[in-house]
């Protein structure tokens, strides 16, 4: 079968197609015919070697969010039939691997149907970052009328933290650039701020004492942490520990945590269908363009998310 990947770790130019052998599903596991796959900023750290690669062997291959139709079904499965049209999470370099693959092989609770009257490229850009987003509002474990800012609101995982946010009663503050506040106002946040060094002075205008937490899906860090009340939540999605600052919890997104959380990716589902999120694609390319996706991705400035296809 056909993957993009890497045989050398480097820049977007490293990525090509690859021929490797086919795979099958076995024991509490599915195969599915992958027709679309997102591009996300986590696949350029596994094409650049920045991730543990010991696991499997070359071509290392990225990609976290899938979506196609079931084509074989392993033993012990029920409940999923070949034809199920379906959206997958998948973890690159351990297990079965990413997803920029022509047949990914995904175990029961790590795929779940695609919402209704969504296409396959929109909803191969809802698991990985839908569940991200889930587990950044757990970790913040805010109540109905406390308050959330959230950087980074026009990107797509920023997207789905203010609509999932917004969705629990939550009052949002989202950063913007003058170019994209159309689109963060669009998502319902109940305030917008500029983006850059003044957020957190334009925070503590709206709520002087500060926010209960926040999310930093533009990875801000110092600049933004001055917007936290004292005890309040900072969650980061690259992993950075903190600065230190008194009184301030910092906490660590890790989705790959969230590899079998069916519920959650029933929930993200009925989201999409509800119209509470919106997936955003950018622009579908075929997979033989993958380098051009990584390079504009990595440029800066898209919204949504780039889709590749077989």
């Amino acid at each position: 079968m056909k993957v993009v990947g890497v045989t050398q770790f480097g820049g977007p130019e490293a990525l090509a197609v690859h021929e490797i052998e086919g795979v099958h599903a076995g024991s509490g596991s599915v195969r599915i015919a992958v027709q679309a796959f997102a591009v996300n900023p986590t696949d350029t750290g596994v094409r650049a070697g920045e991730r543990d690669s010991s696991a499997q062997s070359a071509p290392y291959v990225p990609g976290m969010d899938a979506a196609g139709v079931i084509d074989e079904v392993g033993p012990d499965v029920e409940g999923w039939s070949v034809g199920d049209q379906v959206m997958a999470m998948a973890l690159p370099l351990t297990g079965h691997g990413g997803a920029y693959v022509e047949h990914l092989i995904a175990p029961v609770g790590s795929f779940t149907r695609i919402p209704r009257d969504t296409s396959i490229e929109e909803a191969s850009t809802v698991p990985m970052n839908g569940l991200t987003a889930i587990q950044m509002l757990e970790l913040a474990g805010l109540e109905r009328g406390q308050t959330l800012a959230v950087t980074g609101a026009a990107g797509l995982l920023g997207n789905y933290v203010v609509q999932l946010a917004k969705a629990a009663g939550i009052t949002v503050i989202a950063d913007t650039s003058e170019k994209d506040q159309a689109l963060v106002h669009s998502l319902g946040a109940d305030h917008v701020v500029p983006r850059g060094d003044g957020f957190a002075e334009a925070v503590r205008a709206i709520v002087p004492e500060g926010v209960d937490a926040l999310a930093d899906c533009a990875v801000q860090r110092d600049v933004v942490v001055p917007a936290l009340r004292d005890g309040g939540v900072f969650i980061d999605v690259r992993g950075w520990k903190g600065n230190g600052a008194e009184g301030v919890r910092f906490t660590q997104v890790f989705v790959f945590d969230e590899y079998r959380s069916f519920e959650k990716l029933e929930h993200l589902r009925h989201a999409v269908e509800g119209g509470t999120i919106v997936p955003r694609v950018a622009e579908v390319l075929p997979a033989s363009r993958a380098t051009e996706a990584h390079e504009r991705l990595e440029a800066g400035g898209t919204r949504g998310r780039f889709v590749l296809t077989w």
